[in-house]
C-alpha cells in the first residue's frame, strides 16, 4: 500500500512537473526540475502549486499590458485626426494582483538560494550602471574639452528665476515643478537616485538638475537651441569685464559648437536622442545643466516647450502640476491626460509597463488622481529651504526688473 501511495505520488508529481513545463519553456523548466530533485515530496507539491499558479498569474499580465500597449498605439495613431479620445479608447482596469498560493518563508529561501547559486555558476551580463555626475564630466571635458563653471546655489537659482520671467513662466509654475521633481531642496548637481544635501546612494536615472532633465532632453534641447546658446555667450564675451572671463566664454563658446555638431550628426527626434545619449559623447553633453551660464537658459527653456506645445494645442493657464504631468509623461501623453476623459483613465494607459512600476507615485491611480497626489506633494516640498530660496530668487528678480525700481 505505501509503495503504491508513493508511486502516485511520484506520477502526479511528474505530471506537474510536465503541465508546469508547458507554461514557463525548456530552459527554466530544467531549473524548475533541478530544484524540485532537492525537496522532499511535500515541499515539491507546495511548490508546484506555486509556481503553476505565478506562471498563470504572469502570462494574464502580459495580456494586460499588451491590451494597454494596443489601445495606446490606436490612441497615438488617432493624434493627428482628433484632439479628443473616448472611452473605449481606454483600458479602464489596473493590473492584475497575484492571487494564488504563497510560498513559505523557509521555501522562499531555499529558491532565493538556488538561484543564486544558478546565477553564479552561469554567470549572465551584469547590467551597465547608471552614469553618473563624474561620469558626465570626464565624457565632456574628453570630447568637448568642456568643465562647466559653477556657482553658488544662490546665484544659479537667480539666473534661473530671471531666465523663466523672461520667458514668462511663473514663480508658481517653476517652484512648483522643483518642489515635486527635487523634493524641495534640489542642487544645481542633483542626480535621480543621489541625495541632493548628503550626496549619498546611486543613480537611479540621468535626471539632472532643477528639473531633473534627462541625458536626451539635453541632447534635444542644445539641438533646438544651441545656435542661440552660442549666440548669447558670443554677446557675453563681448561684454567681459576683464580677460579672464573672456578666456572662459571663449573655451565654453569652442566646446559648445563641439556639442552642437555632435548632437546634429543624428536624425533630430526623441528615439535617436535617448539611443546616443547613452554614449560617451552623448552623456558628455549633460554636463552644460552644471554651467552657471547655460544651466538655467537650458532648464528654463525645457519647461517653456512644454508650455509652448500645450498652447499650440489651445491649452493655457497651465498650473505646476499641470506642467510637471508633461514633464512625467512626455507633453503630448500630459495633454492627453488632462482631457476629461483621460482624467478619469488608469494610469497604466499612460506609462510604459517598466515605467509604472518603478515610479510608485503613478500606481493604482487615475490621472486626476495623480494630479492631486501631485498638489499633496509639491504643498509639503514647497515649504523646504531650497523651495523657499528660489521663490525668494523669484522675489528679487521681479523687483529689479521693475521700471520704476
Amino acid at each position: 500500500m505505501r509503495r503504491c501511495r508513493l508511486r502516485s505520488a511520484l506520477v502526479a508529481a511528474t505530471t506537474a512537473v510536465a503541465a508546469l513545463a508547458a507554461w514557463i519553456g525548456e530552459a527554466t523548466a530544467a531549473s524548475v526540475q533541478d530544484f524540485l530533485a532537492t525537496l522532499p515530496a511535500a515541499q515539491q507539491g507546495a511548490f508546484i502549486a506555486w509556481r503553476t499558479a505565478k506562471n498563470q498569474y504572469d502570462r494574464l499580465l502580459d495580456s494586460y499590458w499588451q491590451e494597454v500597449e494596443k489601445k495606446r498605439s490606436l490612441r497615438r495613431a488617432k493624434r493627428g485626426k482628433t484632439k479628443f479620445f473616448d472611452a473605449d479608447d481606454y483600458v479602464w482596469t489596473y493590473p492584475p494582483t497575484y492571487q494564488g498560493p504563497r510560498l513559505s518563508a523557509e521555501l522562499d529561501r531555499q529558491w532565493t538560494r538556488f538561484l543564486a547559486a544558478q546565477e553564479r555558476a552561469e554567470p549572465s551580463q551584469p547590467p551597465k550602471p547608471i552614469p553618473g555626475l563624474a561620469d558626465f564630466l570626464v565624457a565632456a571635458k574628453k570630447h568637448y574639452g568642456f568643465e562647466p563653471a559653477r556657482v553658488p546655489e544662490r546665484e544659479f537659482k537667480r539666473r534661473y528665476a530671471e531666465e523663466a520671467i523672461a520667458l514668462g513662466l511663473s514663480k508658481e509654475q517653476v517652484v512648483r515643478v522643483y518642489a515635486l521633481e527635487t523634493g524641495g531642496d534640489g542642487t544645481a548637481d542633483m542626480q535621480a537616485g543621489i541625495h541632493p544635501i548628503t550626496k549619498k546612494g546611486k543613480p537611479i536615472s540621468s535626471a539632472l538638475g532643477y528639473a531633473q532633465l534627462l541625458h536626451a532632453n539635453t541632447i534635444g534641447e542644445l539641438v533646438k537651441h544651441g545656435d542661440s546658446f552660442i549666440k548669447r555667450l558670443q554677446r557675453l564675451k563681448a561684454g567681459a569685464r576683464d580677460q579672464v572671463r573672456a578666456d572662459e566664454l571663449h573655451r565654453k563658446i569652442a566646446a559648445l559648437q563641439l556639442m552642437l555638431r555632435s548632437a546634429k550628426s543624428v536624425p533630430d527626434n526623441w528615439y535617436r536622442h535617448v539611443a546616443f545619449a547613452k554614449t560617451s559623447k552623448g552623456y558628455g553633453m549633460h554636463a552644460i545643466n552644471l554651467d552657471g551660464d547655460i544651466g538655467p537658459w537650458l532648464q528654463s527653456l525645457k519647461l517653456r516647450g512644454l508650455k509652448d506645445f500645450a498652447a499650440r494645442k489651445g491649452v493655457t493657464n497651465l498650473s505646476g502640476e499641470e506642467i510637471e504631468l508633461m514633464n512625467l509623461s512626455g507633453p503630448a501623453t500630459g495633454l492627453e491626460m488632462m482631457q476629461p476623459v483621460g482624467l478619469t483613465a488608469p494610469t497604466p494607459n499612460f506609462f510604459a509597463r517598466r515605467a509604472y512600476y518603478v515610479n510608485k507615485m503613478v500606481m493604482g491611480k487615475t490621472s486626476a488622481e495623480l494630479l492631486a497626489e501631485f498638489t499633496r506633494r509639491m504643498d509639503l516640498s514647497s515649504r523646504k529651504p531650497g523651495a523657499i530660496e528660489f521663490a525668494q530668487a523669484f522675489d528679487e528678480a521681479r523687483q529689479e526688473k521693475l521700471p520704476w525700481r
